[in-house]
């Protein structure tokens, strides 16, 4: 077999003719050629759309894992939720509505008095507003001996209604029988009231 054909003198007409060796590189060009273009127009969208599906279905799997774990604890999150709405019921209640907003006054202070302590001043402060609740601040001004204000504190946490006390200062005020220091205590009481028909406008 001549391999030093020159590829001039090659004619497609007479392709029949051609030395076997250049007829098995022209086919295994044309197979190669035939299937690079399968490939990069029919099998590479193909490949693609298969790794898109693998992905899809790693994350419909974590999603349907997720969901599972979700369903098999459904029971407990009910109970969960039930126990939660009790106990925020149980606080709404502790909140008074405007009609016992004046009688919680009186509570508070009738805390302070059984407490031992003389009020200097009692003064209720503008409502406030939030969410779904109305705050009320009340700033006080006591006096009193240390135990007493540790009495008051204690009394207004087993009030049936919430009280909370904020910005507290306790300065001495002079010396009591037996030389015990005399305290004054300022600070803001808040009480809370629930709006049943949202913020007020």
């Amino acid at each position: 077999m001549d391999l030093n054909v020159d590829l001039n003198d090659l004619d497609l007409n007479t392709y029949g003719e051609w030395p076997a060796l250049i007829k098995g590189i022209v086919v295994v060009l044309i197979v190669v050629a035939v299937g690079f273009g399968w490939y990069h127009f029919h099998a590479q969208g193909q490949v693609q759309r298969l790794e898109q599906e693998r992905k899809r279905e790693v994350k419909l799997k974590t999603s349907f894992e997720e969901k599972q774990r979700k369903a098999a604890n459904l029971d407990a999150y009910r109970q969960q939720l039930a126990e939660m709405e009790e106990s925020f019921g149980a606080m709404l209640r502790q909140l008074p509505d405007e009609t016992e907003v004046a009688a919680l006054l009186v509570d508070v202070s009738q805390t302070g008095l059984a407490a031992g302590l003389v009020f200097e001043l009692f003064e209720p402060r503008g409502e406030t507003t939030r969410d779904f609740y109305a705050e009320l601040p009340i700033r006080i001004r006591v006096i009193g001996f240390y135990h007493d204000f540790g009495r008051f504190i204690s009394g207004l946490a087993a009030l049936p209604r919430i009280v909370t006390i904020h910005d507290v200062t306790i300065k001495p005020v002079g010396s009591g029988v037996g030389g015990e220091p005399r305290l004054a205590l300022d600070a803001t009481l808040k009480t809370y009231r629930y709006l049943e028909e949202g913020p007020e406008r």
